[in-house]
Formats: structure tokens, C-alpha cells, sequence
């Protein structure tokens, strides 16, 4: 058996290097496309003022079928609805096997306001808007209409991407607000009338854990993930190539990797606010 030449070593080593710089090349032209487009976001209201306001009607209620069931609005409705019965239900069932299930109000303060409603909004926006961000962008990006729109003199990046990115923040807002209330509808309804924990109970624990500032908290870390989530959608879209095939990769790798930086931003926003111990005192 005879050992690799030094030449085949060498070539080994070169290809690693130049697939390691390419990836870091890669990086750093996501951060340059990120940083022009958060700059251009000055220039979108300045000058695109109606096509941000045509985006967030586009985003928040749909269009063709999706605005006859209310767009993304009842897909994050349902989806936190149903977050919210699963705190109910596992929640008040583990509490219960230890004789502590007057505190699934507690439960349903602590993980709907830090956890669920946020992630469960970046987790809507990025499987809805921010997809079909990255299908239109990529669309037109094989079709040269992005060149074209540069040819007339038109700033791309402020007319393409700045604006999905202001309209996702206006969208994430009422996002939010419909995430929080139907969890804690969904939690409430789940408790009382589903295992028959006495609503004056549930309301004690869940009015004494529920602080504004986690609220103030949770909306912060919900319009962080949207902006997050919307600039790799955008990113995507507007370096799409190899025609169709190319657009649904763009998308396939939009999604996953705004998911994962929305985890990362919710684990490092937690983290930085509440530390390790929760931020909260637990005793009787």
C-alpha cells in the first residue's frame, strides 16, 4: 500500500483552503448585502412609500385565496391557538402529577410570553411572507427584471429589499399581538373549562407572574427575529440563479436558515434579559 504523493496532499489542502475562503467570502457578502439594505430602509420611505404600504396589506392579509381565509394573520392565529392548548394541556398534566396545577397559569405566562409567541411569529413569517419574499425576488432575478430596474435607475436593494424588510416589521407587530392573545386564550379555555381548574386560580397566578416588561421584552425580541428574517429571505431572493430550480433552492435555504438565526436570536435575547435563573422568584 503505497502513501499519497506529496503533490495529491498539497491539492487536498488547496481545494479545503479555497472552499473555506469561499465560504467566509460568502459571509461577508451576506453582511454587506445586510448592512446596505438596513441603510436603504431610509430611502424606501423616502421615495417607495406606496410600495411599502402595497407589501404590508400583500403580507399582513394576503392576496388571490390566501386573502379569503385573512392571510398570514389566522395562519399565526391557528398556530399559537394550538401552542397555547399544548402549554394547557401538558402544562396542567405535569403540574398536576406533583400537586402543583393551580400554577399552570404561571406556565402559561412563563413560556407564551417568553418563548411561543415570538419564535411561533418568526416561525410564521419566515415559512409564509418571508418564502414568498424569496420567490418573487428570485423570480425576477432570473427573469433580469432586477437588471432592468437598475438599467432605469432605480435602487434595487432600496425598491426590492429595504421595503420587505420594513413592511415584515410593520407586519410582525400585529403578528405578535395575535400571537400573545390566542395562546393565552387557548391556555385559559384549555385549563378551566377542558380539566376544570377554577378560573379565579388560574387568573391569581397568571396576573401575578404576568410583568409588562416581559411583554415589553417579548415584543423587542418579535421585531428582531422579523428583521433577521426577512433580511435572509431578501438575501436570497436577490442572488438567486439557475433559473426555477434555482429559485426553489434559494427557498428551501431562506427558510432553513432563517429558522435557525430566529432560534439563535430568542436563545441569545433570552439569555441577555432574563440570565440564568429566569429573572423571577418562585416560593410558598
Amino acid at each position: 500500500m503505497t502513501s499519497a504523493r506529496p503533490s495529491t496532499r498539497f491539492g487536498r489542502l488547496a481545494r479545503a483552503a479555497e472552499n473555506f475562503a469561499r465560504s467566509w467570502n460568502t459571509v461577508g457578502m451576506q453582511m454587506a448585502f445586510y448592512t446596505r439594505t438596513l441603510a436603504e430602509i431610509r430611502n424606501a420611505f423616502i421615495h417607495y412609500k406606496l410600495e411599502v404600504v402595497r407589501l404590508v396589506a400583500q403580507m399582513s392579509l394576503g392576496t388571490g385565496a390566501m386573502a379569503v381565509i385573512g392571510g398570514t394573520v389566522v395562519i399565526i392565529g391557528f398556530l399559537t391557538l394550538s401552542a397555547g392548548a399544548i402549554i394547557a394541556v401538558q402544562g396542567y398534566n405535569s403540574l398536576a402529577g406533583i400537586g402543583v396545577e393551580a400554577l399552570t397559569g404561571f406556565i402559561s405566562v412563563y413560556a407564551n410570553v417568553r418563548i411561543i409567541a415570538p419564535v411561533v411569529a418568526g416561525i410564521g413569517l419566515a415559512a409564509t411572507i418571508g418564502a414568498g419574499a424569496t420567490a418573487q425576488l428570485g423570480a425576477m432575478r432570473i427573469s433580469e427584471e432586477i437588471d432592468a430596474l437598475e438599467v432605469m435607475g432605480i435602487r434595487s436593494i432600496a425598491y426590492l429589499a429595504s421595503t420587505r424588510v420594513a413592511a415584515g416589521v410593520f407586519v410582525v407587530i400585529p403578528l405578535y399581538c395575535i400571537a400573545v392573545i390566542a395562546s393565552f386564550f387557548a391556555a385559559r379555555i384549555g385549563t378551566t373549562f377542558g380539566y376544570g381548574q377554577s378560573t379565579g386560580v388560574y387568573d391569581h397566578y397568571f396576573n401575578t407572574f404576568l410583568r409588562s416588561t416581559d411583554l415589553i421584552w417579548s415584543f423587542f425580541q418579535a421585531v428582531v427575529i422579523g428583521i433577521v428574517v426577512m433580511l435572509v429571505h431578501t438575501y436570497y431572493g436577490f442572488t438567486a440563479s439557475g433559473g426555477p430550480v434555482g429559485v426553489g433552492e434559494a427557498v428551501g435555504r431562506a427558510v432553513r436558515t432563517s429558522l435557525i438565526a430566529a432560534a439563535f436570536v430568542s436563545v441569545i435575547i433570552t439569555l441577555s434579559v432574563y440570565g440564568q435563573s429566569g429573572n423571577f422568584d418562585l416560593s410558598g
